[in-house]
């Protein structure tokens, strides 16, 4: 391999999405609920995850919507984080908006003290906001120093532009949503450094018809796919290696 490995993240929500992800991973989002865009996991989850090999990075969103917060929903973050760090996880990802998608570098500030000393990631608030430029301003004042975003696109791949836009020295801008092995090729814009991506593919059918029918199950639940993560891992490495040590994208 010429150029850096590529850190692959993958977003998981159950056990055997633990599992799979040692299938290529570098380290793993941790979350319940992924149809929702990803929430707090249990605390038996996180329990899971700190038997994984693999770095551990907490989801701390209570609810599912937007990333405006109350003062009880702030308090209950904190203590989730609390609870990422007793289990003994690497870190987690935080979030937190004004009502016009700006950063709230208030709430940012108060969950980031919180979380002194663990790896910290903001997700996808950030593809909220109506001025990327003044949002990476904001996020190398508070420290923060990896931004998960699709460039406030549906897609990664479709919010190149903003994501090269993005770039700050000290700060890992990964991109995340709709990667996969097939479409890796699209972000080549990018200096990638790390990737994020769901690896998932459709959810086996239960075994009782029941658990559809009620909810149990929602049509469309996906799950981890460790042949998808071994793929996108491979694909990586592709481009690692036909790039030379430094490289960085034009």
């Amino acid at each position: 391999m010429k150029g850096p490995r590529i850190l692959l993240e993958v977003c998981v929500e159950d056990a055997a999405g633990i599992l799979a992800a040692d299938n290529g991973a570098d380290r793993i989002e941790l979350c319940a609920a992924l149809a929702l865009g990803g929430l707090t996991p249990s605390a038996g989850l996180m329990d899971l995850a700190v038997a994984s090999p693999l770095p551990t990075m907490a989801m701390i969103r209570p609810r599912a919507g937007d990333f405006v917060w109350s003062a009880a929903e702030r308090r209950a973050m904190r203590a989730e984080i609390r609870a990422a760090r007793a289990a003994g996880l690497a870190g987690v990802v935080i979030g937190a908006s004004l009502p016009d998608g700006r950063l709230d570098d208030e709430t940012l500030a108060e969950l980031l003290a919180e979380a002194a000393g663990l790896d910290v990631t903001l997700h996808r608030a950030i593809d909220l906001c109506p001025d990327p430029a003044e949002a990476m301003e904001t996020c190398a004042r508070l420290g923060i120093r990896r931004v998960l975003s699709s460039g406030g696109a549906a897609t990664a791949a479709a919010g190149v532009a903003r994501l090269k836009a993005m770039a700050r020295p000290g700060i890992t801008v990964m991109p995340g949503a709709g990667i996969d092995a097939g479409n890796l090729r699209d972000l080549a814009r990018l200096a990638l450094r790390e990737v994020h991506a769901s690896c998932s593919s459709p959810r086996s059918a239960p075994g009782l018809a029941a658990v559809e029918t009620f909810g149990f199950q929602p049509k469309g639940a996906r799950a981890t796919d460790p042949a998808r993560v071994a793929a996108l891992r491979a694909a990586l490495d592709q481009i690692s290696a036909s790039q030379p040590e430094g490289w960085t994208a034009s």
